[in-house]
């Protein structure tokens, strides 16, 4: 893992209260604010103060911005510093003026950092695997979140909350998220898939893609092979299945053809004619054996099909870890509290989003670190209980504990 970054994880402990001073630089936050940060006026809340007051808060548990702004006095006072006014208005000024493309770079470069450093025995067969999966999230029930993001039509008008879809993208390796998208729960084009097709950048030729089967469909399967990206899905459940024809590559795994379907409505003429009239799909059958419950059977369509370099074996147990993004998820939406946003307004809403995104990864590349130096995999570690333990010795380790003990 980076040193660099081992680094920061040791200053970090001089830096108490706001622990993400020493886990983001300031160069890092003025990089993803670009030009913005030339019209940024802040005596006290610069774009770096405020950002790190923004990551803890999305930790706290009471998610307060008087908590949080609790939290940037003690750092001051802890610095040698003077301490700032406890009003809050300041700080929510600051945070409003946050530029929605900075936070969410921010989030991005976080993610891509962890997963760029990871040891290469992490990876699956040689292959970056990027985890997909959505759900939902709601928010503060105000007009201009109505307006933006409108509660479920089958709920009576004032009895529901504002709800958002949102698809994330994790790192199989390490679990930091790669991208995201956050969008209405209800209308055309704003379903799962849909979503993720806006986040097809972050994807780069030779990976593979893991995701359940609201992502099985024909065109975007062709999309992403456009890119020289595999797939690894589970089957729509309407679609038949039949192991005697097509190409046998062994006991339940088989080669098929999958005809063009028509052109959907969401797709252009020109995009609908570059793609190719037949997809080859392999399919393979897979038992998940849980103790104490009954063998569940499923299939599993794939683009991976050398039946030498892909064992079905290991494309079953490689669907398997699927799971791992809703795991990723329930840690985002529990243990983090990002069920049910804060913010009035649907701007601060998404940099709200994006920004514990982002100190989700954080986390995730101290876990990393932790994996590496005790030789276990990071997905083998839980994301509750580093969160624990970060806050019951974070007090300790700034008084009693000397960093080369920590650390090294």
């Amino acid at each position: 893992m980076d040193a660099a970054f081992r680094r920061a994880v040791q200053e970090a402990r001089g830096h108490a209260d706001l622990f993400f001073a020493g886990l983001l630089s300031e160069d890092h936050i003025l990089e993803a604010f670009g030009t913005a940060r030339s019209l940024w006026q802040g005596w006290i809340y610069t774009p770096a103060v405020t950002i790190w007051v923004f990551l803890a808060q999305c930790l706290s548990e009471d998610h307060s911005c008087r908590e949080a702004v609790a939290q940037l006095i003690a750092w001051r006072l802890s610095r040698g510093l003077r301490r700032c006014s406890a009003d809050t208005g300041a700080y929510c000024t600051a945070r409003d003026g946050l530029p929605e493309e900075a936070c969410s770079r921010l989030m991005r470069e976080t993610g891509r950092r962890g997963d760029q450093e990871s040891p290469a025995h992490w990876r699956w067969l040689g292959h970056r695997v990027l985890d997909v999966d959505g759900s939902t999230i709601t928010m503060p029930d105000t007009k201009a979140n109505q307006a933006e993001y409108p509660q479920m039509s089958s709920q009576q008008r004032g009895c529901g909350f504002p709800i958002a879809r949102i698809v994330v993208v994790f790192s199989l390796a390490v679990g930091t998220v790669l991208d995201a998208a956050i969008g209405k729960y209800q209308g055309k084009q704003t379903g799962e898939n849909s979503l993720f097709r806006a986040l097809h950048d972050v994807l780069e030729e030779g990976d593979v893609v893991l995701a359940d089967r609201y992502f099985s469909g024909w065109c975007d399967i062709a999309l992403l092979k456009a890119r020289g990206v595999d797939i690894v899905v589970r089957k729509h459940q309407l679609r038949p299945t039949d192991f005697r024809t097509g190409k046998r590559l062994g006991r339940d795994d088989h080669l098929f053809c999958w005809n063009k379907p028509a052109r959907p409505a969401w797709m252009s003429k020109e995009q609908y004619a570059a793609l190719p009239d037949t997809l080859t799909m392999r399919e393979v059958r897979v038992r998940v054996q849980q103790k104490g419950f009954r063998t569940k059977e499923l299939i599993v369509v794939t683009t991976l099909l050398d039946p030498d370099k892909y064992r079905a074996a290991e494309i079953a147990q490689l669907y398997r870890r699927r799971w791992q993004a809703e795991l990723h998820l329930r840690s985002l939406k529990i243990v983090m509290q990002m069920d049910h946003l804060r913010c009035k307004t649907p701007h601060r809403i998404r940099n709200e989003f994006f920004m514990h995104l982002a100190a989700y990864n954080l986390i995730r590349q101290m876990m990393a670190i932790a994996a590496c130096k005790a030789g276990v995999e990071p997905w083998t570690v839980s994301f509750k209980g580093t969160l624990q333990t970060f806050n019951k010795l974070l007090p300790l380790l700034s008084t009693n504990v000397s960093t080369k003990d920590w650390c090294e």
